[in-house]
């Protein structure tokens, strides 16, 4: 299951959020049902941010994450940077290309 979260950044708060996001993520890590994330920043609004969160299951994220200790200090080293705050959506997969073939911007399975 795949969260996607689009994160609009607080103009000239990039950095700070960044260095802020490094030791966030070894907090969502050591979460259960974790499986690897990604952030990526927009070449067009630098101040836009995508995360992509691999989870086992959706309550591994909705349950298990947000219902935790550890989620309280994500938010306080997060949530500030935000606004407006993200939309967060939640996915599977319908089609994947072939195990074989190659790699396209750091896709995960």
């Amino acid at each position: 299951m795949l969260e996607v979260a689009r994160l609009e950044v607080r103009e000239g708060a990039t950095a700070a959020f960044e260095a802020a996001f490094a030791e966030a993520a070894s907090i969502i890590a050591a979460m259960p049902g974790y499986r690897g994330h990604d952030l990526r920043r927009c070449l067009e609004a630098s101040h836009t941010y995508v995360l992509l969160v691999w989870w086992e299951t959706l309550e591994d994220h909705t349950v298990g994450f947000r219902g935790s200790a550890e989620y309280q200090r994500w938010k306080a080293l997060l949530h500030h940077f935000y606004d407006p705050f993200p939309t967060v959506e939640h996915y599977v997969s319908v089609a994947s290309p072939p195990a074989a073939g190659p790699s396209v911007g750091g896709a995960r399975p």
